[in-house]
């Protein structure tokens, strides 16, 4: 008797480990591989939809306390970069052509673009300094993004498109400088009054990603009493 209820309690053991393997068996694999497959889809569709802004995010711009505003006399770097007490800071919503980039003039004829708007930028500084930048977000190169304004209060970003110097750049701008490039396109004053590769199209179909050098040994100093710039070549 006591060797029959042994062998019953066996074969419920063991039903019941059956039952268990059959009810996790029970769910299709193909159900499972299913919706792995979907939401490795759906993170990969997200990441390429939003790949444009990647670049520009990093711990920096979520964590942490935003920079104060920069004050100080400004380094020319180029058309829409500058630098101030040591930082590089980058002109919000705007482009300037790179200190290589060439344009044609009204006849034709090629001319140093990027250098001339970086000249511009500098006589435009001088005029009325210090300059002050407002914080606005941290670049991929770990640039300050800022909004900038001379001592008088005139924005260097509306000045400088408004002068067909650099460029609205919708990417970033959402069009918030379209008026005045509108209005240099018009008076055909800076880049519009002859041809011009946008700086962002310019920059990829460079090989070399159109990498600024610093400027060699000996280059003639900027002048005393004017915001110093320094052009990359």
């Amino acid at each position: 008797m006591d060797s029959d209820n042994r062998s019953d309690q066996g074969r419920k053991r063991t039903g019941a480990k059956r039952s268990r393997v059959l009810r996790r068996a029970s769910v299709p694999r193909r159900l499972i591989f299913v919706t792995v497959g979907a939401a490795g889809a759906l993170a990969a569709q997200t990441a390429i939809q939003h790949s444009d802004s990647l670049p520009d995010i990093s711990v920096s711009n979520l964590l942490g306390p935003k920079p104060a505003p920069i004050v100080g006399v400004a380094s020319v770097i180029d058309g829409d970069t500058i630098e101030v007490h040591g930082q590089r800071i980058r002109f919000n919503g705007i482009d300037a052509p790179e200190s290589k980039q060439y344009c044609d003039d009204a006849k034709g004829f090629e001319y140093p673009c990027g250098r001339r708007s970086a000249e511009a930028l500098d006589g435009f500084l001088a005029a009325s300094r210090p300059v002050q930048c407002t914080f606005v977000t941290w670049d991929r190169y770990h640039r300050f993004v800022g909004d900038c304004r001379r001592a008088d209060g005139a924005s260097v970003a509306v000045w400088m498109v408004e002068h067909g110097q650099a460029l609205d750049w919708p990417r970033y701008s959402r069009g918030a400088y379209a008026q005045q490039q509108a209005k240099a396109e018009s008076a055909k004053v800076g880049l519009w009054v002859g041809n011009f590769q946008v700086p962002w199209d310019w920059r990829t179909s460079q090989p070399d990603g159109a990498a600024p050098i610093e400027p060699a040994a000996g280059q003639p100093q900027p002048q005393a009493g004017r915001a110093e710039w320094r052009l990359f070549v």
